[in-house]
């Protein structure tokens, strides 16, 4: 007992101890619980979400997350930019009763928007875009107290803009730029008295008119509404929005006379008015008091009248008034701005002469005045500033000789002086710029030789200087323009041989001297040239023979007539696929080859007495007559041999082949054979080879064999089926009969086209059950197996590029040579078919059609025809076809072809490859869409490649350029501005100032 006060003390003692040690337990504060619900909801590849620890007291250092300083653990931001998240939008967030900025811009969040999310009472800056939120926009986000910028842009929100929006009380910006929206303009937001940002540009609004309470909205900066289908005038009330900074309402409908209240907005700094259809003058006078206006762009409309001299009284940086119908003169004062970098005036009726002092002052890098009626000389220093790029001035009446100064202009890139009257010499320091891809001086009158400095000028790509008075021989220099791709100077005086080591130029692709007088022999390896595709040398002095070994080129246009030509015509000249052919008005002698005995060539060889063959006027010599009738005799003996050994072998193997045909089931006796070349082998041969092992190929119409045929040819065998048999797979979308509307299309389209980028034809065979299409064998198979297939990767950079411009051919002659024009309406990787050395043509004409020059220039169509991808939107939505299809779909070619890309993949979630890339390249900069595949030092390229693409697979089709300027801008790929986005400092950037007058001129 007198032990237990003692026991007691011990354990009060223990408690006391107890009690007083520090609890080592943790927990996450509210907002962080919050936080983590969310990474439940969210998808999350890239692990953006693995610094999020559940065991912090709060998330404040987590990624993407800040929180408060004056409330510690409290979350006001969140910013998870680019981080791939997909799933619902995250209404749990508004939760976070302090967070005041939420940005998941650039993810793949693909919900509707929830009505409850104007229970974010706390934000303030709220931005969604580039997402892939569909659905209408909720009213209820107006009822958000605080909100200041809202972005909603580059997501899929139909409907209309709801009413209750014209009540925000603190909104500054909102940009809903790049959705579905087809309701009517949203007049509402000019409610808005706070909006400084407003941009609902790339949206299908139905036909409206802008409200005149626009001019209400006195603290307004930015507005821009371009492609928003706005019709009518443009409001006079604009004149209340005293600070302006920009007005862009680009590319819609409107009408009407740009108001002179325009002039009175004296903080604009840049005015966007072009491709609409506004008449009238431009507005006289206020322009003086626009200390600010740098950029102006009017072009594409129907102005008149003449260029306001107050306008060009101020200090323009771009003046772009092009495709207009304004008159008179360029002001002087023009050239008084020390900022003018670009002049954009073609395509008008302007007279008079350039402004003397023009590029004095100003840091001028641009200018096109062509297809005006501007006459006098080139401006003296219009280079002073040594960063011109481009002088365009074709088709004006510009007189005198080439400026001496433009020797030293060495940024030149582009130098365009055709169809105008410049005399003289032209300066040995302008042959030899260094820069220059393109220098195009025909149909003037300039003298003087070719100068050797032309050596230097080792970018140039395009000589154009037909039509002259040159002379004196061709320079031996020019064989050293490794670049050189076009050479076209006939209808001059140019004289003596070619240089021989012309033979080296890899990239040559046209070389047209005709109407000179040049002589000597065609040199010794014109087989290097292999891309040469049109040899030009008509009405000059060439003698000698013919050299064979052109036979081993893939040349279409082929004009060697009146020239001193002599000797055999080669019989390697039947392996040409020529559009034309002219060697008459030569010394040609002997037999033709079999393949040009026929009358339809007789006007490729009349006026060579020695040529003989089956052709009414040919061979007229009685002697000739007689050696031909000897051989005529003995090659009948040859072929009655031949066909008593033939039949032998015939009966022979006569069991044989009825029993292969039974197994197949096919009654060959009702087979029918069309050729549309010299055939080396029978349909019966063909059959033979129809054996599933044998089949290279399945699509939705039938299969495709490869046939090895006895004389050593390989050939390909598209197999279609009964007229029963639907198009189900392979991503195209014409449902219906294939047989056949496919078989006759194909047939009759290949069968009466010729063009090395466009797959041979070789015949067809047809009975009732089934029919046949025998093409040309294509080693390499289609360029979509070697980009998606498991060869991905052979292909590198020059290869792709070469494979873009041999398809683009083939599509340009479709389109521009054939009458009339063909549409194909299936391009897409898997019908660009390659041959062994990587050449590519253009394959599968099956849904092909021929454009009437009825219903001016388009066709409508009862389905759709194509391939998911590669469909042009105003296809889709019109079934009207042109040509203008096609160049879509070859974009998204190139698209692939820089990308590595399929053109859909669920990585793009609801977009296609189009809109993934121009939404990656304008977030995160191009290197995130080029194939990584890529040698990394043809970057330069690969983006100006990339940027005739975008321009390929612009929305309207108007901006789409044709095949033929397609052709022209890969052989000018380096250098050139031809989009209206091109990738500048690694973002897709809009350029708005496109060069129209190149599209449609002949190079």
């Amino acid at each position: 007992m007198k032990m237990l006060p003692t026991f007691l003390f011990t354990i009060f003692i223990f408690s006391i101890t107890i009690l007083n040690l520090p609890i080592s337990t943790h927990s996450l504060n509210q907002d962080g619980l919050y936080l983590l619900q969310l990474t439940k909801s969210l998808s999350d590849p890239t692990h953006i979400f693995s610094t999020w620890n559940p065991r912090d007291d709060t998330p404040c250092n987590w990624t993407g997350i800040t929180c408060s300083q004056t409330q510690p653990g409290s979350v006001t931001s969140i910013d998870l930019t680019s981080s791939d998240l997909s799933g619902p939008f995250p209404l749990i967030l508004c939760r976070l009763h302090s967070l005041t900025t939420l940005i998941l811009y650039d993810n793949f969040i693909n919900s509707s928007l929830p009505m409850d999310i104007s229970t974010c009472l706390s934000i303030r800056h709220l931005s969604l875009g580039q997402n892939l939120l569909v659905g209408e926009i909720p009213g209820s986000m107006a009822s958000l107290p605080n909100l200041e910028y809202l972005d909603l842009s580059g997501n899929n929100f139909s409907g209309n803009v709801p009413e209750s929006f014209g009540t925000f009380q603190n909104l500054r910006v909102i940009s809903l730029t790049s959705n579905l929206l087809d309701g009517t303009f949203p007049n509402v937001l000019f409610n808005i008295s706070t909006l400084k940002q407003l941009n609902v540009s790339y949206n299908p609004f139905a036909p409206s008119q802008l409200s005149d309470q626009l001019g209400t909205m006195a603290e307004l900066e930015v507005f821009w509404a371009a492609f928003c289908n706005l019709v009518g005038e443009i409001p006079s009330s604009l004149s209340g929005l005293k600070s302006l900074l920009n007005f862009d309402v680009s590319n819609n409908g409107l009408t009407g006379s740009i108001p002179s209240e325009l002039t009175e907005l004296t903080s604009l700094v840049q005015i966007e008015l072009y491709g609409n259809e506004l008449t009238g003058e431009l507005p006289r006078l206020g322009w003086k008091e626009m200390n600010s206006l740098r950029y102006l762009d009017a072009s594409m409309n129907k102005l008149n009248g003449t260029i306001p001299d107050e306008l060009t009284q101020l200090q323009l940086a771009s003046l772009n008034l092009y495709e207009n119908n304004l008159e008179g003169t360029i002001p002087e004062s023009l050239a008084e701005s020390k900022n003018l970098y670009e002049l954009k005036l073609f395509s008008n009726r302007l007279s008079g002469e350039l402004p003397r002092k023009m590029g004095e002052n100003s840091p001028l890098n641009l200018i096109d005045v062509s297809n005006n009626n501007i006459t006098g000389s080139i401006p003296p220093n219009i280079c002073a500033k040594g960063e011109l790029d481009q002088l365009l001035l074709i088709h004006n009446q510009f007189s005198g000789e080439i400026p001496a100064s433009l020797s030293e202009c060495r940024s030149l890139s582009r130098v365009r002086l055709s169809n105008n009257q410049f005399s003289g010499e032209v300066p040995a320091g302008v042959w030899g710029l260094p820069h220059v891809t393109l220098l195009e001086l025909n149909d003037n009158n300039l003298s003087g030789t070719i100068s050797k400095s032309i050596s230097s000028a080792m970018n140039v790509s395009q000589l154009l200087i037909a039509n002259n008075e040159f002379s004196g021989e061709v320079p031996a220099e020019l064989g050293f323009l490794e670049k050189l791709g076009s050479l076209i100077a006939g209808n001059n005086k140019f004289s003596g041989p070619l240089p021989v080591n012309i033979v080296n130029l890899g990239e040559l692709g046209i070389l047209d001297l005709h109407s000179n007088q040049l002589s000597g022999e065609i040199p010794v390896g014109i087989k290097n040239l292999r891309k040469l595709s049109d040899l030009n040398l008509a009405n000059n002095r060439f003698s000698g023979e013919i050299p064979s070994e052109i036979g081993d080129l893939s040349i279409n246009y082929l004009d060697l007539s009146n020239n001193l030509f002599s000797g055999r015509v080669p019989d390697e000249l039947e392996n040409l696929k020529l559009n034309q052919f002219n060697l008459s008005n030569n010394r040609l002698i002997g037999d033709l080859p079999p393949f040009f005995a026929k009358e339809i060539y007789k006007s490729s060889f009349v006026g060579n007495p020695g040529l003989c063959g089956d052709i009414s006027g040919l061979c007229e010599s009685k002697t000739e007559g007689k050696k031909q009738g000897y051989i005529w005799v003995l090659r009948l003996i040859f072929v009655v041999a031949a066909i008593i050994f033939v039949v032998g072998v015939v009966w022979f193997y006569w069991k044989y082949k009825n029993f292969k045909q039974a197994k197949r089931s096919i009654d060959r006796s009702k087979w029918t054979l069309m050729s549309f070349h010299k055939l080396g082998f029978s349909e019966y041969e063909i059959l033979d080879c129809l054996d599933e092992d044998n089949v290279i190929g399945t699509g939705a119409s039938g299969k495709v064999y490869k046939a090895v045929l006895s004389n050593g040819e390989t050939v390909a065998v598209k197999k279609l089926w009964g007229s029963s048999k639907k198009v189900t797979n392979g991503g195209d979308v014409e449902k219906g009969v294939v047989n056949d509307d496919g078989f006759e299309a194909e047939v009759e389209t290949l069968g009466k086209i010729r063009h090395k980028n466009i797959v041979r034809l070789w015949c067809c065979c047809k009975t009732k059950d089934c029919e046949l299409l025998v093409y040309e064998y294509m080693i390499n198979g289609s360029l979509g197996d070697l980009l998606h297939g498991p060869k991905a990767g052979l292909l590198d950079w020059p290869t792709r590029f070469r494979v873009a411009l041999d398809s683009a051919e083939g599509l340009s002659y479709l389109h521009h040579d054939c009458v009339p024009p063909i549409v194909h309406r299936d391009i897409k990787s898997n019908n660009i078919l390659l041959d062994g050395n990587f050449g590519a043509k253009v394959a599968d004409f099956g849904v092909a059609k021929v454009v009437d020059a009825i219903g001016k220039g388009t066709k409508s169509m009862s389905v759709i025809a194509g391939s998911c991808g590669y469909i042009a939107p105003e296809y889709a939505y019109t079934l009207r076809v042109n040509e203008k299809s096609d160049t879509y779909s070859f974009g998204v070619v190139i698209l692939e072809l820089v990308t590595g890309k399929r053109p859909v993949d669920p990585e793009y979630g609801e977009k296609d490859l189009v809109k993934w890339v121009c939404t990656t390249m304008d977030q995160k900069g191009v290197d995130h869409v080029l194939d990584p595949k890529l040698d990394s030092c043809f970057k330069e390229e690969i983006c100006k490649f990339l940027n005739i693409g975008l321009l390929c697979t612009s929305p309207l089709p108007i901006n789409r350029p044709s095949m033929r300027r397609v052709v022209k801008m890969l052989l000018e790929v380096s250098g050139e501005h031809h989009t209206n986005s091109v990738v500048k400092d690694g973002k897709l950037t809009p350029y708005y100032y496109e060069d129209v007058s190149d599209q449609g001129s002949v190079a």
